[in-house]
């Protein structure tokens, strides 16, 4: 694990740019004045990566919340991703164009393939990947992307992926808390230098209900999130915490004046299924 001190310490991506270790998840947010003060109130609590998506339909809030934080545009770290209906090489050029144009901005840090088998390209995923790739790989050449990655990808997706592709991944986003570590997925990032992150990195909720972390915050004088959010940085992935109530918003941001000792951690990870496992990718129905 990496001397984590704060939340704008950051970890190197595989082609050297450096992302906030912790980033503010938008998955649910209301569009208009929910999300545009919870980003904004995020950004104040010391957030300096904002995690968003076309599909969440709420990039154009999500962007005012940024403008008007008034932190500068190079201290902010934004992620958008690519909707499934959007998918091949012209329908992704603009998707990326259309993303920018909704969060008001001249780039993006990072956009990802949101999920590799949409049902729209269900007979022929392989080839659409590979198109769509290539438009993010021309769009990062380009200054508007940072950085290129995928979510909800599994090896087989992934390796299907890297036949084609010039630029590995930077990021694979998946569903990764105590309840599902996604262990083969997780190793096979690991091995190709790809960081996870963890989105519903508190189980959408469900975690908070769990005997065990209840206990084992009782024990650390910490709030189960807090405890769960520091196992996903004990474990070097990239947690994405979403709250739209300011007093969670800042204490997600706690995580840096304790350490879960090394049984701890083997508990947590021995809770699989608490709180639901992630998605098949190759059944969803989106």
């Amino acid at each position: 694990m990496a001397n984590l001190t704060k939340l704008t310490d950051t970890y190197e991506l595989n082609n050297g740019i450096k992302i906030p270790i912790v980033g503010f998840g938008t998955w649910q947010t209301p569009d208009g004045d929910v999300a545009e003060k919870s980003v904004e109130e995020a950004i104040a609590a010391g957030y300096r990566h904002i995690d968003t998506a076309f599909a969440y339909q709420n990039e154009k809030s999500v962007g005012k919340g940024i403008k008007d934080s008034g932190v500068a545009r190079d201290q902010l770290w934004v992620t958008s991703k690519l909707t499934g209906s959007d998918h091949s090489y012209e329908n992704a050029k603009k998707a990326i164009d259309t993303s920018l144009n909704n969060l008001g901005l001249d780039y993006l840090d990072l956009y990802l393939i949101h999920w590799p088998n949409p049902v729209a390209f269900r007979d022929n995923w392989e080839q659409a990947n590979a198109e769509t790739w290539r438009a993010m790989e021309e769009a990062q050449k380009a200054g508007k992307i940072r950085a290129i990655g995928v979510s909800n990808f599994r090896p087989k997706h992934l390796d299907a992926l890297l036949k084609t592709a010039t630029v590995t991944p930077q990021v694979n986003q998946i569903f990764l808390n105590p309840s599902d570590l996604q262990p083969e997925v997780v190793a096979y990032n690991k091995a190709h230098n790809i960081l996870s992150e963890a989105y519903s990195p508190l189980g959408t909720g469900k975690i908070f209900g769990v005997e065990e972390l209840k206990t084992m915050s009782e024990k650390y004088g910490k709030t189960v999130a807090q405890v769960v959010l520091r196992w996903s940085l004990q474990h070097g992935f990239l947690p994405l915490p979403k709250s739209v109530h300011e007093e969670r918003i800042v204490e997600n941001t706690k995580l840096f004046d304790f350490a879960i000792d090394e049984n701890d951690m083997k508990k947590i990870d021995g809770l699989r299924g608490v709180a639901g496992l992630a998605t098949d990718p190759d059944t969803i129905t989106w």
